[in-house]
Formats: C-alpha cells, sequence, structure tokens
C-alpha cells in the first residue's frame, strides 16, 4: 500500500499530467487557424484535470475535494468530446482518436474510484486535512 503524502503521489493526477503532455503533443501538429479555437479549447480542458485534482487536494475538506474531482472528471469528457470533433475535421485518425481517449477513460474510472473512496471516508465524523490521506491510501 502507497502512502499518499501529496497530490502528486495520486496514480489520478500523474495520469491527468501525461495526458496534458500527449494533447499538447497531438494538437501542435492541428492546422494554424485552430490555434485560438480547438488547440486552445483542447488544451485547456487538458490542464484543468491534474489542476483541480491539486486545487481540491490543498482545499481542506473531502466535500471541496469531491466537488473538484468532479469538475476534473467533467474535463475529461470535454476532451473525450474534442477529441471525436477532431477526428470528424481530420485533424485525427481512428487510431489516435483511440489511444488518447483511452487514457482519458482511465483517468476517468481512476477518478471514479477516488471520489467513491473519499464519500465512504466522509461518511465518517470528522474527516479532517490530516485523515484525508488515510483515505486516499487504499486507491492509490
Amino acid at each position: 500500500m502507497t502512502t499518499i503524502r501529496s497530490y502528486k503521489d495520486l496514480k489520478v493526477w500523474q495520469s491527468g499530467c501525461e495526458l496534458v503532455k500527449l494533447i499538447y503533443k497531438e494538437s501542435s501538429s492541428f492546422p494554424p487557424g485552430e490555434l485560438y479555437g480547438l488547440v486552445q479549447q483542447l488544451r485547456r480542458a487538458a490542464v484543468s484535470v491534474p489542476s483541480n485534482i491539486a486545487e481540491g487536494y490543498g482545499r481542506g475538506t473531502a466535500a471541496d475535494y469531491v466537488r473538484f474531482l468532479r469538475i476534473a472528471r467533467g474535463s475529461l469528457y470535454e476532451i473525450e468530446t474534442q477529441l471525436i470533433l477532431c477526428r470528424n475535421l481530420g485533424y485525427l485518425d481512428e487510431t489516435r482518436l483511440r489511444e488518447l481517449t483511452s487514457v482519458a477513460t482511465e483517468c476517468m474510472k481512476m477518478l471514479h474510484g477516488l471520489i467513491k473512496s473519499i464519500n465512504n471516508t466522509a461518511h465518517q465524523p470528522l474527516l479532517t486535512q490530516q485523515l484525508l490521506p488515510t483515505c486516499l491510501t487504499t486507491i492509490a
């Protein structure tokens, strides 16, 4: 069992950071006309995933943390939709779409597990910032 000392220890945060890297790399080959359209939208949504995981972790309450994790999950759905649009516009082929959405789906699954774990632990009295890493250890 891994001890969680920081949001940086969470596999879901690490996966989100990897997704950002993949999205930036892939979108760099999109047409210049998309720089302020899909490229910017896709990159912002990608950056939002690990950023919200980190911000929620630092909020100090289970309710706030879960709220930010849900925002991160929403950003993953946004990314998935935008990747489908990129394929429909001819910027991505089907293989690359599957590869990128696979990473996003894995991240969604981890977020779902983390949210579920925190919600189960939050029903116990007096969940504090000191106890939060304990409930995260089980799903890291």
